[in-house]
């Protein structure tokens, strides 16, 4: 790496210039510098917004899984019938999922070589259990904090590699070589030292691979840390194109303190209670609508079907208590509350199916109350809490149907790279899933496509980084733009403030277009969201340099909502239909359940536009958007002799 000091107009800027840059210091960041590093490629760097920020670091649930290829027992299993899965979930190229499902276990024994504590057996089978949307038993666990231990353990690799980590450094643009259409470097703001020069800092590079996460801070209910925001919107802005942005996940979870209420919370059954904003006429909303029989077993397999799923609405499943909660929350203007202390009105154990029944019998916990249910079955789920200064013991639990994870996200090809060269959005900053995806396949993802993009970047992408003269007299048209936009932010004075700015743009984005949604009010926050993005940036006020991070954080947010907002909208004027983590509303459709607001009534046809992707690219305010086949999965005929041969040609060995 070499630091050079170049001037701009009347800043003068330092420049880093090294081959390739990780942005983001999740599992798939950390994984990225260690694949890269072992790829014989050593002149790297990490810049990362924050070390401690990410969701990989802060996250977890009621038992975190890792989703992978068996690797135990003596049920049959093969890396076609993981790809099988993958792709079956819809709206995923079959290229994808091969590569998934052949790489999942090479990337699980680097990580339990690494130290991730997965369980194994006496003769170091490693074990597994059925997750969402798995027909067998490829799911593994190192319990509730999984991807913290990935992240942990991965990043002690970076530190021991001596890869150069510039910790508090936000990105705020990507610089790119339009004429060639690739990624030449970045432009990040130093938060250790604003005051010189705004703490403006470049980045001179051949490769960018882009693990920012999931848009964190484009829902107001989101389960996503505080601390992380993504950063879709300045590779939106420079012309990435994205697909599957009508896919996320959503799911029920406590918002004060962000976690998954999946899994063991909902499997003893606590009560769900709704209240006036103050707190006052607490009400079981759920006995409006439900048999305390019905409230009983939904509840309990919510802790299995913890993600809003289309598919369990009608007929009074599990489902159907999302709709009842967003219907207290958004409609009624109520909070909803989940009471560990007491059991749901008129419950007995003699209203559960036997299913239920059987699960908390064996796990030696039909005790009397879902508080003592849950510390004799799961302590650690209540210690969580205690920890974070909430007794379950006594304190309510303030819960909402938050966005939990993206399905969709930056396209990339078979080796993780962008439609614009050079550039390798992975984890969940790359569109890897479809409709449905297997609880744990996202943890897996954070490994194989840094591993892809590193592979590719050794064998095609090994020229040194342009010399800074030619570097800068590629992009110095794209700084000096963003340089005249910090400057006129801290001149405004008549403008909103930007915390105000970010945090009416999140509420309009849980309400509208989150898990229930309505094409006429897409188009109507559309209008607001464009209009906004026409004034930008003179609409935003900010007091002082330290602002500045949220102001770009706002930008980068509007364009990522505009470009979800396009791609709703394109699903909608395409079919009818609701499908995965959303409900939208039909007219001519039904109602899950009686009393129920217009809102929700729906059609629902199985597997909806599961052979198309929607690849949509955002350009100044506006989209287009393309229904793209998916790939097949592949059949070749794995012949040894012929896939040496090709292996050789490939690697450069003949």
């Amino acid at each position: 790496m070499r630091k050079d000091i170049i001037q701009i107009n009347d800043l003068t800027l330092p420049v880093y210039t090294c081959h390739t840059i990780v942005v983001g210091s999740g599992a798939a960041g950390y994984k990225a510098c260690d694949s890269l590093y072992r790829e014989g490629i050593k002149d790297i760097a990490l810049v990362t917004e924050g070390i401690n920020m990410g969701t990989s670091r802060n996250t977890g649930s009621d038992k975190q899984t890792y989703y992978k290829l068996s690797l135990a027992g003596k049920d049959t299993d093969s890396i076609y019938d993981l790809a099988k899965t993958l792709f079956d979930g819809g709206c995923k190229h079959g290229d994808i999922a091969l590569i998934e499902a052949a790489y999942s276990a090479k990337c699980f024994y680097k990580l339990v070589e690494y130290g991730v504590p997965f369980p194994s057996n006496e003769y170091g089978e490693y074990v597994g259990y059925k997750t969402d949307h798995d027909p067998r038993q490829r799911a593994t666990s190192a319990g509730p904090l999984t991807s913290k231990y990935m992240v942990e353990s991965l990043e002690k690799q970076t530190i021991l590699k001596d890869i150069p980590i510039f910790d508090r450094y936000t990105v705020i643009a990507i610089l790119v070589d339009q004429v060639e259409n690739k990624t030449v470097g970045l432009l990040a703001i130093n938060k250790n030292d604003y005051k010189n020069n705004y703490g403006l800092t470049l980045f001179n590079c051949s490769n960018i691979i882009y693990a920012t996460g999931g848009p964190a801070g484009l829902y107001e209910a989101s389960v996503y840390p505080q601390s992380q925001t993504g950063s879709l919107g300045i590779a939106l802005e420079k012309g990435a194109k994205a697909v599957n942005l009508t896919e996320s996940q959503f799911g029920i979870a406590s918002i004060k303190f962000r976690w998954n209420l999946s899994g063991s919370y909902q499997q003893v059954i606590p009560r769900y209670v709704s209240t006036n904003q103050d707190g006052s006429d607490p009400k079981e909303f759920l006995l409006d609508y439900l048999t305390p029989a019905d409230v009983a077993n939904c509840t309990f397999l919510k802790g299995y079907e913890w993600p809003f799923d289309i598919r369990k609405v009608q007929n009074k499943g599990s489902s159907i208590i999302d709709i009842l909660v967003y219907q207290e929350v958004y409609l009624k203007k109520r909070r909803v509350f989940l009471d560990f202390t007491q059991n749901p009105k008129d419950f007995t154990f003699n209203l559960l199916e036997p299913v239920a029944y059987q699960y908390l019998e064996k796990s030696l916990a039909l005790d009397d109350t879902p508080i003592k249910r849950l510390r004799k079955m799961n302590e650690p789920a209540y210690q969580l809490y205690l920890a974070n200064n909430i007794d379950l013991e006594k304190a309510w639990l303030e819960v909402n149907v938050c966005n939990q994870h993206c399905n969709g996200g930056l396209y990339h090809d078979s080796n993780w790279e962008s439609n614009i060269k050079h550039f390798f959005p992975v984890g969940e900053a790359a569109g890897t899933f479809g409709v449905y995806r297997p609880g744990g396949s996202a943890l897996n993802a954070t490994q194989v496509g840094p591993e892809r993009a590193s592979h590719h970047i050794k064998l095609h992408y090994y020229e040194a980084p342009l010399n800074v003269n030619t570097f800068l007299n590629i992009v110095k048209t794209q700084i000096a733009e963003r340089i005249k936009t910090v400057k006129s932010m801290l001149k405004n004075q008549n403008a909103e403030s930007v915390n105000t700015k970010l945090l009416r743009l999140k509420k309009r984005m849980s309400q509208y277009g989150g898990f229930i949604r309505s094409s006429s009010k897409i188009k109507e926050i559309l209008t607001e969201c464009i209009e906004e993005l026409r004034s930008w940036p003179f609409n935003i006020k900010i007091k002082n340099e330290k602002e500045l991070i949220g102001a770009f954080k706002y930008y980068d947010s509007l364009i990522t909502q505009i470009t979800f907002l396009k791609a709703m909208e394109a699903y909608a004027e395409k079919t009818e239909y609701s499908r995965g983590s959303c409900l939208m509303t039909n007219k001519e459709g039904i109602l899950p359940l009686e009393k129920l607001d217009e809102v929700f009534r729906y059609k629902y046809q199985d597997r909806t536009l599961f052979d198309k992707i929607c690849e949509i690219t955002y350009h100044d305010g506006d989209c287009t958007v393309d229904w793209v086949k998916v790939r097949p999965l592949p059949t070749e005929d794995n012949w040894f002799e012929v896939v040496w041969k090709k292996y050789r040609k490939r690697e450069g060995l003949e």
